[in-house]
């Protein structure tokens, strides 16, 4: 897990491993969006953001990032489900201020960290969206992911919603190094 979770950046673009040192920044920036939660699996809201954050630092099986635009904590995003032996991973647990989306931000993060899984030999990378989470399935298809289907009542979230959701991957043999790819 160390070689995945060490730092990365490109550009303005800085993820570090996320720590107890990032809680008040980050909880200062999941409370600028208080809305986006909803559609969520979880609530990083002021309300359930130290207990949701507990859960993501003890979280087996995966690194979570804290974001950084130069000096700024923007967001945080993660490696789950990290099965070394099947060469599998998820990102997900992704967030960003508002300000942040749509600017091409995610694309460096996710070309960051889709390229660090590949480097260290997992073959697919899987993402995993809330049915009614059309931005992110936007974001996904930029990234060139293949959209694998629907996970019907997949996941019941913080709020009791039972989530379908849409299954997303990419295989390192689809990734495609010719891109600008910030590493």
């Amino acid at each position: 897990m160390t070689a995945l979770g060490d730092a990365m950046a490109a550009g303005a673009a800085r993820l570090e491993p996320l720590a107890e040192a990032h809680r008040a920044a980050l909880k200062a920036a999941c409370a600028r969006d208080l809305d986006i939660w909803r559609i969520y699996a979880f609530s990083y809201d002021p309300e359930h953001f130290d207990a949701s954050f507990d859960a993501l630092l003890a979280r087996p099986h995966g690194q979570g990032f804290a974001i950084f635009s130069g000096d700024e904590l923007v967001g945080m995003s993660c490696y789950i489900g990290v099965e070394p032996r099947r060469g599998m991973l998820e990102i997900g647990n992704t967030y960003y201020v508002p300000e942040m989306r749509g600017t091409g931000f995610n694309r460096i993060v996710k070309d960051l960290m889709i390229g660090r899984a590949i480097d260290r030999g997992y073959r697919r990378i899987e993402f995993r969206v809330d049915s009614r989470n059309a931005r992110s399935q936007a974001a996904m298809a930029k990234l060139g992911a293949v959209r694998e289907g629907v996970i019907r009542a997949e996941r019941i979230t913080w709020t009791g919603h039972v989530r379908d959701t849409v299954l997303f991957s990419i295989l390192a043999n689809e990734w495609d190094r010719s891109l600008p790819v910030h590493r």
